[in-house]
């Protein structure tokens, strides 16, 4: 397998709001990230990604942008960001940069442009459509924050698309000039030094000529759009031109967001020889336990579900692209209380199982901001403390029209809202954990007072000083990033367990899910001379024997067979 240093690092994703404030004002910004620099440097990490930083009205947190050449003023200024190239630079670590051009802000001066005659140059950069000759909307289509996707503009009697919110106002691709100006940002941020890009659902870009009405489902306003818009027709030439005009030029990581993409799709996105994107992330895992309304009325999921889709993608992608690795992001609940155990007696433990599993598959490993502190969620008891405008809008869809209860809607907050990943970094047990000397954009979980970075980096034990030695054994060992992939105890309700094979050399894995004592048993087609215990996440007695064992709670070991 061809050997790449993107393949061998391990990213850090920052949510610049929620990191640190440097300036009291309640917002996390640049100087704060600056400031926590060797936090980073000391956890081993090898590439930042930054949630953008653009200037934005923040109407979805940065992800709707009014200028992709300038700072968001919360967060600083240019002087500051190219400090904190030059300083991450220094201390070996690279930095990418979310790169969000399915849609920009409806503040954006090409928008602003757009709104004024159905004549103006920047008309086409944006998609519009008249009423259908009934009066009704352009289409059927609903909104991935509520509502449908056509707003009316006034001035020119049309309606123009957004897949998100109505400020967000989707990009037409289909214009070359367009697409120019995307790769002519995109030289920008590289010629200054920025190192790659995460592609915010990328695969959106490219929608069905004819924008068709969509099926409707029972219990729904609007028709499900997502077939048309969802790896569409032009994609791939595309992303093609787009490697082409700008990132072959470099030497980048790239990511593409990619909601619904399959493995026949991402292979396609990342194979070696289709020169297009290196990685996608898709969202199978971290849709488990999703209930009749989405992530709103979460039903308990099942081990051999996880196992099935992670194995599917290690298989599906060993000969050709590459694996993104995941537990968590700004827009997932927290790790350890989604997928492990977030209780006082399993809290740490759990984390670090989570984190053996996560960093013991083929992929890239992405931590995010907290993890490596074993952050919760949160359970805001007002539904006004929560920020995220998906969050609100949900209430409002499913609470006003009396799909859920306040109750049944609180709950599925509490679970998978994306504020859990939202709430301040937790730095300290000194007010507002270190964060900030104001007022919190957000308010801090509660629990900082326990869980914080200080606390953790003084225990030996703890969670942040295992996922050091996580890193340093990846960056030893050959075989966790190239070894092969095969899954052990398949239909196993709580022991996840595969194996790492490289030349003479293999892996087992050993992951248990569950607060019980179950047993694993090596299979004895599997021979080797001598055995070592790489990483535990308890104390092991040195004689034990990789054939058997009865595992604790949320127990994980890493054996070396030989």
């Amino acid at each position: 397998m061809e050997k790449n240093w993107w393949k061998e690092a391990v990213v850090y994703q920052i949510y610049p709001r929620s990191f640190m404030d440097s300036n009291g004002d309640g917002i996390g910004d640049i100087q704060g990230i600056i400031s926590k620099l060797d936090h980073l440097k000391e956890l081993g990490i090898d590439v930042l990604w930054l949630s953008p930083i653009y200037q934005s009205p923040n109407d979805d947190n940065g992800y709707d942008i009014s200028n992709y050449r300038d700072i968001m003023n919360e967060f600083g200024t240019m002087k500051d960001f190219d400090l904190l190239l030059s300083e991450a630079h220094n201390r070996g670590i690279k930095i990418m940069l979310d790169l969000v051009v399915n849609h920009s802000s409806d503040e954006h001066p090409w928008f602003i442009e757009a709104k004024k005659s159905k004549d103006n140059p920047y008309r086409d950069y944006y998609i519009w459509r008249p009423a259908k000759n009934d009066g009704s909307l352009p289409n059927n289509w609903g909104a991935c924050f509520g509502g449908s996707v056509w707003e009316y503009e006034e001035n020119t009697n049309e309606y123009y698309l957004h897949l998100f919110s109505k400020k967000q106002p989707d990009l037409n691709w289909e214009n070359p000039k367009l697409r120019q100006e995307v790769y002519d940002l995109m030289n920008f941020w590289l010629e200054k030094g920025v190192d790659g890009f995460r592609m915010d659902v990328i695969n959106f870009i490219s929608k069905v000529d004819g924008l068709p009405d969509g099926q409707m489902k029972e219990g729904y306003e609007f028709g499900d759009g997502w077939q048309y818009f969802l790896n569409g027709p032009k994609i791939h030439d595309y992303l093609q031109e787009m490697n082409k005009k700008v990132l072959s030029n470099y030497d980048t990581i790239t990511v593409g967001e990619m909601p619904g993409a399959t493995i026949e799709d991402a292979k396609l996105y990342t194979g070696k020889d289709r020169n297009e994107l290196q990685m996608v992330f898709h969202f199978e895992h971290v849709s488990v336990g999703d209930g009749p309304y989405w992530k709103w009325t979460p039903v308990e999921w099942k081990l051999t579900e996880l196992k099935e889709i992670f194995s599917r993608w290690q298989y599906g992608l060993k000969e050709d692209g590459w694996n993104s690795l995941y537990w968590s992001n700004h827009d997932q609940p927290r790790a350890v209380s989604r997928f492990g155990c977030d209780d006082l007696e399993f809290r740490t433990v759990s984390a670090k199982m989570l984190a053996t599993c996560l960093h013991l598959h083929q992929g890239t490993p992405y931590i995010y901001q907290g993890e490596e502190i074993g952050m919760t969620n949160v359970k805001f008891e007002n539904v006004e403390d929560y920020q995220d405008i998906e969050t609100l809008n949900a209430y409002q869809d499913y609470v006003k029209t009396g799909k859920l209860t306040h109750e049944q809607m609180m709950k599925g907050i509490h679970e998978r809202s994306r504020d859990n990943a939202r709430t301040p970094v937790q730095w300290t047990n000194e007010p507002n954990a270190g964060f900030t000397t104001g007022v919190p954009w957000i308010k801090v979980n509660p629990n900082y007072r326990e869980i914080n970075a200080e606390n953790v980096k003084k225990d030996p034990n703890s969670i942040f000083h295992y996922y050091k030695k996580l890193i340093q054994l990846r960056k030893k060992n050959d075989i966790i990033v190239y070894g092969t992939f095969d899954i052990l105890m398949e239909g196993n309700e709580q022991i996840y367990a595969f194996t790492r094979t490289l030349n003479e050399e293999k892996l087992v894995i050993v992951c248990n899910f569950t607060s019980e004592n179950p047993v694993f048993k090596l299979p004895s087609d599997i021979k080797f001379t001598n055995q070592e215990l790489l990483i535990s996440n308890y104390e092991v007695d040195p004689r034990s024997q990789v054939n058997e064992i009865v595992l604790r709670p949320y127990e994980a070991r890493v054996y070396r067979l030989r």
